[in-house]
């Protein structure tokens, strides 16, 4: 049996990720939480794609009733759970959706009662997770390190450097990281395919290209990221890529894609796992220098939960396998792009790559 509760407590307090399309993580909202830049970096700083009027949203009267009243709900159905029921979270954003209903089809297919608090924001499903209030959600490596466990100033890792690392310092919260999954969902660079040809495959193409044609590409670049001092300046810097004024044009990153495909714009600044990009036929660009930082998309389990129920493990590894950055985008896409629920998305995905049962 599957309980089933969607809130919208935490309607605004999250900013914009790859569209309440994506994945992205904002990519955390989608409306998804900022990735926020916390402490200095040399040369470069963590960026988090993020709203700044934030704070100032999620510390209203109506803000903190709305959270007051998601936790109520957490903690009241927390208690009255049986021994055998897992209680899966999301964040309020496609990708989130998808990883959580497969999580939750996966254990009912093993006889778990499974009750679904899906759609709450980034802060929320963490402290509910701490608080053992939810037994597992889909988190993001890079949300960890620079938000909940503010290591920014550590440097930037690698993925496999940065998981091990999140999974180490998160133990002592009592927080368990699943499998890592090659869901890598980040701030990137994005043109139309025909102008892959001549630009290139990698962002160090795209400055080569620049500098032998100086003034004509036209880049659409996130507000806040063109802003900040550990965004998009620093970023041309790191790659060489000198761009007059006029070649800039910020918007918000829903924006992109449409200017890209009126020809408004050559280069779309995205998240990684958007399922717009199939949408408007878009290539990624590949940060050669390794400049973004990595969010990869994992299972956290309370390790209360993971003791109790080692099998958890084995029976979620499968997701992280079968997910990458391009059958994310695709599953992104036939949500977003083409209104099919995120459960049968994710149902349909499980059962052709053989992971799920026939129904009876």
């Amino acid at each position: 049996m599957v309980g089933i509760w969607r809130s919208y407590a935490s309607g605004k307090i999250e900013s914009k990720l790859p569209g309440q399309s994506s994945g992205r993580p904002p990519p955390e909202l989608r409306k998804r939480l900022t990735r926020c830049s916390f402490g200095s970096i040399e040369p470069r700083k963590w960026v988090y794609p993020g709203n700044s009027k934030f704070f100032g949203q999620a510390a209203s009267v109506i803000q903190a009733f709305r959270i007051f009243i998601v936790f109520f709900l957490l903690m009241s159905a927390s208690c009255l759970r049986s021994p055998n029921t897992i209680v899966i979270g999301s964040k309020p954003f496609t990708e989130s959706y998808i990883m959580s209903s497969m999580a939750s089809l996966l254990l009912q297919q093993e006889g778990y009662n499974v009750l679904e608090r899906f759609g709450v924001g980034s802060m929320i499903a963490r402290q509910a997770l701490l608080a053992h209030q939810i037994d597992l959600y889909p988190e993001y490596t890079g949300t960890a390190y620079t938000l909940y466990l503010d290591r920014s100033s550590e440097g930037i890792l690698s993925g496999e450097d940065l998981y091990k690392r999140v999974r180490e310092l998160d133990r002592k919260n009592q927080v368990a990281w699943l499998d890592r999954s090659r869901v890598n969902n980040t701030y990137a660079m994005a043109v139309r395919k025909e102008n892959q040809k001549k630009i290139g495959t990698t962002l160090s193409d795209l400055a080569r290209y620049n500098r032998r044609h100086p003034g004509e590409l036209v880049f659409g670049i996130d507000h806040e990221f063109y802003e900040r001092p550990d965004g998009f300046k620093t970023m041309a810097r790191a790659y060489g890529l000198e761009l007059n004024p006029d070649q800039v044009r910020t918007m918000e990153i829903g924006l992109s894609f449409e200017s890209i495909s009126r020809d408004q714009i050559d280069v779309a600044m995205i998240y990684s796992t958007d399922g717009k990009l199939r949408k408007y036929d878009l290539a990624v660009l590949e940060d050669d220098r390794n400049f973004f930082p990595v969010y990869n998309a994992c299972f956290n389990v309370h390790l209360k939960t993971l003791q109790k129920h080692p099998e958890i493990r084995t029976i979620l590894a499968p997701v992280a396998r079968i997910l990458d950055n391009e059958s994310m985008q695709e599953l992104n896409f036939r949500v977003d792009g083409q209104s099919r629920p995120a459960f049968l998305v994710a149902k349909n995905y499980l059962r052709k790559q053989g992971l799920l049962k026939p129904d009876p």
